[in-house]
């Protein structure tokens, strides 16, 4: 029962139970949805490119498919993560003593729902702000690390990091440029981003 009800009354019991059932402009329906199904609507929303991959080898499958779909093959990437390198050798793109990286590739933290974003931390980007990472960014990420809210991210890394807390934490939301600014992207760094999910529960 609403605390308003408990102060003000109402007429009837039964009228207070319709009321609870009648649309509530002030909710949002996504908050009802799972979270898997919260995160894709999100994501896709803020334009981000989402690839569902069931197995290791689809993953890769998919991966070769972006680098198809952009002309990347035998280019440069920035990639911090050496148990990613293996990805890069078997397609032949340099990421060592790189000047000119066509994009970067990287795991993260958390994909958050609420918002349709990626949390990072050091462990990914060492000390780099979002914006002096490249333009095109290729996520390898999996199902268990959906989370609702950043804060429960914040959780998800106390948790896998018993000592030695990773720094920089942030998180990039906005996956395509928008066509006016407004308050909401002041200070973003919008990122052409896919996001392989490798299903892992």
């Amino acid at each position: 029962m609403s605390i308003f009800r408990k102060i003000f009354g109402t007429s009837s019991e039964a009228s207070g139970e319709a009321n609870e059932n009648e649309y509530n402009p002030f909710q949002d329906v996504n908050a009802q949805l799972p979270v898997d199904e919260q995160f894709t609507h999100n994501f896709k929303k803020n334009g981000g490119k989402f690839l569902y991959c069931e197995n290791i080898a689809e993953l890769n499958e998919q991966f070769e498919n972006i680098l198809e779909e952009n002309d990347w093959f035998e280019s440069e990437a920035l990639c911090i993560e050496p148990r990613l390198f293996n990805m890069l050798n078997e397609n032949r793109i340099a990421y060592q003593n790189i000047t000119n990286p066509k994009f970067f590739l990287t795991s993260c933290e958390s994909l958050v729902a609420e918002e349709g974003s990626i949390m990072f931390s050091s462990t990914q980007i060492k000390q780099k702000k979002a914006a002096e990472l490249p333009l095109n960014i290729i996520v390898v990420a999996s199902t268990s690390q959906l989370v609702l809210g950043k804060s429960d991210g914040l959780r998800e890394i106390k948790r896998r990091y018993t000592t030695d807390y990773p720094t920089n934490i942030t998180t990039i939301k906005y996956f395509e440029q928008t066509k006016e600014e407004d308050f909401l992207h002041y200070g973003s760094s919008p990122k052409n981003l896919y996001l392989l999910l490798l299903e892992d529960l």
